[in-house]
């Protein structure tokens, strides 16, 4: 029995590149590194040192973004943007950015400052014990 394959065309080839480049580009949208926070303690809960939190701006720290609006002051937030689960990687100032689409949230109430995130970031509670700060 003689089996033929089918012919390979330009045109064939040309579009199959194409379809594998979107397909990359779509895979690859947001993949900067963030995509898998450090771990936390095994309670789920994340201690740092308050020391750590910079006044009138935030820190990063595993799963939470950790702010002191003023001296003293704290607050929590995940670290998950809203808009499509990426995390949020780079504090400046008083703005927390996710660099996977753009949305950029406030370090002082975790409210969206500009992006497609549809809500800010969630709140999550802290405790306050001396120097340390734990977030549940």
């Amino acid at each position: 029995m003689n089996e033929t394959s089918p012919a390979i065309t330009r045109r064939g080839v040309l579009a199959g590149a194409a379809a594998l480049g979107v397909a990359g580009a779509l895979a690859g949208c947001g993949d900067d590194g963030t995509s898998t926070p450090p771990s936390t303690g095994g309670d789920g809960n994340t201690t740092v040192s308050a020391a750590k939190v910079p006044v009138g701006s935030a820190a990063i720290v595993g799963e939470v973004v950790v702010s002191q609006p003023t001296a003293g002051s704290f607050k929590a937030f995940s670290a998950v943007c809203p808009h499509q689960g990426c995390w949020v990687s780079r504090v400046e100032g008083k703005q927390i950015t996710c660099t996977c689409h753009g949305s950029v949230f406030s370090a002082t109430d975790g409210s969206v400052l500009a992006g497609p995130s549809p809500r800010g970031l969630t709140s999550r509670s802290v405790t306050v014990n001396g120097d340390s700060l734990t977030i549940a």
